[in-house]
C-alpha cells in the first residue's frame, strides 16, 4: 500500500478525490455492517424521515431503480426498520414508513458519522475540519447544480438512476 500512497503524490486532483471517496465509502460500509446497516438503508431511512411515501418515490429520490429499492426495503422490513401499509386515500398504493427501530438504526448511523474518521485525519494534518466540510459541501453544491440545473436545490437531485446508493 505504501507504493500507492507514494504514487498518489503525482495523481491529478480528480483522481485523488475519487479514490479518497471510494476508500471512505468502504470504511463507512464496514462501520455500518458492524451494526447490520448498509449505505442504501441509511439513505432510505433518511428519506423516510420526511414521512410515508411509496417505493417508487423512494427509488426516484435515492436515484436507484424501483426493483433495487424493493430489495433494500425487504431487508429493512425483515429487521423491523420500515413498515408497509395501504394508502387510505388510494387503496391501490402501498406506503412505506419508518418505524421506531428504523429511527434507532438511523441514530446509530448518525452516531457513527459523528465519530467521523475522515475529520480526524483532516485534524491530523493541521487543517480545520469545518473548513474541509465547507469545501466538500461547496464542491457537491457546485457540481450537483451543473448536473441537475432544473432541481430547486442541487442537493435534492438524485444521482444517476441505477447507480448504487
Amino acid at each position: 500500500m505504501a507504493d500507492v500512497a507514494d504514487d498518489a503524490r503525482d495523481w491529478p486532483t480528480g483522481r485523488l478525490l475519487s479514490t479518497a471517496a471510494r476508500l471512505v465509502e468502504h470504511a463507512w460500509d464496514d462501520a455500518l455492517a458492524a451494526h447490520e446497516l448498509t449505505h442504501s438503508r441509511v439513505v432510505a431511512l433518511h428519506l423516510l424521515l420526511d414521512g410515508p411515501t411509496t417505493q417508487r418515490d423512494l427509488a426516484r429520490r435515492a436515484g436507484v431503480e424501483e426493483q433495487t429499492m424493493g430489495r433494500v426495503l425487504r431487508g429493512m422490513e425483515e429487521r423491523g426498520q420500515v413498515a408497509r401499509a395501504r394508502d387510505s386515500a388510494d387503496r391501490r398504493r402501498t406506503l412505506v414508513s419508518v418505524t421506531d427501530a428504523g429511527r434507532e438504526a438511523l441514530r446509530t448511523a448518525t452516531g457513527l458519522s459523528d465519530e467521523d474518521p475522515v475529520l480526524r485525519v483532516v485534524e491530523g494534518t493541521g487543517s480545520d475540519p469545518r473548513a474541509f466540510r465547507a469545501a466538500l459541501l461547496a464542491l457537491v453544491q457546485h457540481f450537483a447544480a451543473r448536473r441537475w440545473p432544473d432541481a430547486p436545490d442541487g442537493l435534492d437531485a438524485p444521482p444517476d438512476a441505477g447507480s448504487p446508493s
